[in-house]
């Protein structure tokens, strides 16, 4: 649901297809929902991908389609939006199902981009936002970055957000989740809790 206030501010997608208390905890802070710091923001929001109406697209020309009512309304979101905060789990290798569902749906020709003229390069038409991306994970974060070379990760970045015009990306991989004590998280939740807080 799209905020009634005209001032832009900062959406975050939470992708974990089960409840997790932490992975909540990772978006609330990625967000940065104290705005007492004085960051620019009308407001926040944080929409949990697997509460929204999803269907499969199976073909071309549903993709160029009417977009489904949750999709549209993200899609409204997402124009309201100046950053953007995607918060995932690694799930063999890469994001989760749903939340590929989630950007193959969004991220339609004529919203997301456009072909240009006389094959010209694409009109990339949600320019002017930026991101980050929050990335928890059961292996250290180093080997997945250095090790595994964070494939997945760089694909979401240059093949689709930078696709549609979204800069700049900032990655926070979240490494040994399931291994991590009380103490480390809260370190975790408070540094993300400041990147929020500045919008970044």
């Amino acid at each position: 649901m799209t905020p009634r206030s005209e001032e832009r501010g900062v959406i975050g997608w939470s992708a974990r297809p089960d409840e997790d208390v932490f992975a909540g905890g990772v978006a609330l802070e990625a967000l940065g929902l104290d705005l007492q710091v004085g960051f620019r923001l009308a407001a926040s929001l944080v929409l949990v991908v697997a509460g929204l109406a999803l269907p499969v697209l199976r073909s071309e020309a549903e993709w160029q389609g009417p977009a489904p009512p949750d999709v549209a309304a993200s899609q409204r979101d997402l124009v309201w939006a100046e950053h953007l905060v995607f918060v995932y789990p690694l799930w063999l290798g890469g994001m989760p199902a749903l939340l590929k569902a989630f950007l193959e749906q969004v991220a339609r020709p004529g919203f997301a981009f456009d072909a240009g003229p006389n094959r010209s390069p694409w009109q990339k038409k949600l320019a002017g936002r930026s991101a980050r991306i929050v990335v928890t994970m059961g292996m250290p974060a180093l080997v997945y970055r250095w090790y595994f070379g964070a494939h997945s990760l760089k694909s979401l970045e240059r093949n689709i957000l930078g696709f549609i015009g979204i800069e700049p990306i900032r990655e926070s991989l979240v490494g040994m989740v399931g291994a991590a004590d009380p103490a480390r998280r809260t370190v975790w939740l408070a540094k993300l809790r400041r990147l929020g807080a500045k919008g970044r």
